[in-house]
């Protein structure tokens, strides 16, 4: 195929043209040492200046205050699931979850294997079609954290202001929306995303976590287990994924080239407006999962009237280039990921195609 097409995929997901590019053109040759990013050794001077203007660019970008650290490591997200548990629930203490979708279940399942948790709100009684409101948390009496997931891939549901706890520490599972919007970071302990929808390619998983966290982590877990030692060695301690942080880097450059987190919420913004449009304006042919008030601006989840004609939108999408459409196989319907790197064409062109598909099968 000569030309690319528009891809809808929810991870690994599309990435800017130019990072591509660049990559492709620095694969063999990066900036003159005479061998590719990937055979550069991570002890060495040319890695770990990548690795350190990584840490740098993302910070500066969400505006990271001081007394935090960046961290690139490896499992996924669904490795984070463990490791913040094992990290900061001690025996005796009791850590609160928000459920709010698919992978925030996933988060409280693991967390219910190392201790004591409590469910402090859910919307799955409602098959989450919304975040959960604040007159509905209700916490436990001391927690150790509460955990929350930012923008729910599957359901298409977004936290459009997050909580505010207080003293408590609060961590998010950021993967799907990090980047696409100016937040306060000062207001979680830890953040953690997988890179492989706003950030890069798969294979890392960045960690944004406070100085204090660090210093509970307790010493006798395994080693690799802990944060502390990871940020104590720059994220060094064992062989990263170099590559990946490297293609992070390049990403991180697309976006502060292209005006920062101010124009890619714009943006952002704007591509999910032309497809809830479409949704919104089809006289019922479309119907969104996400309630209005919840909606994310990075998965746009909505069913046709039946799954025959599910079938045919996709295939017909597929003929027009717009591939990676398919809903989640828990709840099949469509799904639109609209990341940072999704151009506004595509999104157009999605629209369109819901518009012409509706009128001609209405």
């Amino acid at each position: 195929m000569s030309e690319r097409v528009f891809n809808f995929n929810p991870g690994p997901s599309t990435l800017p043209l130019s990072v591509l590019e660049q990559a492709q053109k620095e694969l063999l040759n990066y900036k003159g040492t005479g061998m590719s990013i990937m055979e550069h050794s991570h002890r060495g001077k040319v890695y770990e200046e990548v690795n350190s203007e990584t840490e740098a660019l993302l910070k500066e970008l969400l505006g990271v205050p001081e007394g935090y650290r960046v961290l690139f490591m490896q499992g996924g997200a669904s490795s984070q699931f463990d490791l913040v548990p094992l990290n900061f629930l001690p025996q005796g203490a009791v850590a609160d979850y928000i459920l709010t979708g698919s992978f925030a279940e996933k988060a409280y399942e693991e967390a219910v294997k190392i201790g004591e948790v409590h469910i402090a709100g859910s919307t799955k009684e409602l098959n989450y079609t919304r975040i959960v409101e604040p007159n509905e948390i209700h916490l436990s009496k001391a927690p150790a954290y509460v955990h929350i997931t930012s923008n729910n891939t599957i359901f298409g549901t977004q936290w459009q202001d997050f909580p505010d706890f207080g003293d408590v520490p609060l961590v998010a599972d950021m993967s799907s929306d990090i980047l696409s919007k100016k937040i306060d970071v000062s207001k979680f302990a830890l953040i953690y995303a997988g890179a492989q929808k706003n950030l890069g390619p798969s294979g890392v998983t960045v960690v944004i976590i406070r100085n204090d966290m660090l210093e509970k982590v307790p010493k006798s877990l395994p080693t690799m287990f802990r944060y502390d030692i990871h940020a104590k060695n720059d994220s060094l301690y064992n062989t990263p994924p170099t590559f990946s942080v490297y293609l992070v880097n390049l990403v991180l450059h697309w976006v502060k080239n292209n005006g920062g987190l101010a124009v890619m919420e714009k943006q952002n913004q704007d591509k999910a407006k032309l497809v809830y449009d479409a949704i919104d304006n089809s006289a019922g042919f479309f119907t969104g999962h996400a309630e209005k008030g919840s909606r994310s601006l990075m998965n746009i989840t909505f069913r046709l009237p039946n799954e025959d004609l599910e079938k045919a939108f996709i295939a017909e999408a597929s003929k027009q280039g717009l591939v990676g459409l398919k809903g989640h196989r828990s709840v099949g319907g469509i799904r639109a990921s609209i990341y940072n790197a999704m151009p506004p064409q595509g999104c157009k062109a999605l629209a369109e195609l819901m518009i012409d598909f509706a009128k001609k099968n209405g």
